[in-house]
């Protein structure tokens, strides 16, 4: 059974982007969410192993949604990762605290991203 990654990124190119990155991994599959507001709709309806988001989205920012998701039962325990051209330590810093378990700057390293989804998803 491939593992569920859901990416929330309002721009389809850095959507695309982190797609293909993971594509060449085995056994992934991805649901994509063009805001905050669209992957909360998403989650109840799919069982997902990992979320990464943005911060910088529409409706719903990326940090809302981490909130949401660590202070969730069914959720909190759902790894996830930010990706953000936000990339002062106080963003870091907050978005850790919030409880996602990596934050990666754009443009970020695929190399980094492959060996962060693996390390959590195995």
């Amino acid at each position: 059974m491939p593992k569920k990654i859901l990416i929330a990124e309002d721009s389809p190119t850095m959507r695309s982007l982190i797609v293909s990155t993971m594509a060449t991994m085995d056994d992934y599959s991805f649901v994509e969410a063009a805001n905050g507001f669209e992957a909360l709709r998403i989650l109840p309806r799919e069982k997902v192993d990992l979320v990464i988001t943005d911060i910088n989205m529409p409706d719903i920012n990326g940090l809302e949604l981490v909130s949401f998701i660590k202070n969730h039962p069914n959720y909190k325990d759902t790894p996830l990762f930010i990706i953000s051209t936000e990339g002062s330590e106080r963003d870091r810093e907050k978005g850790l605290k919030l409880g996602a378990d990596a934050y990666l700057v754009k443009p970020f390293s695929p190399d980094e991203l492959q060996t962060l989804v693996r390390q959590y998803l195995g």
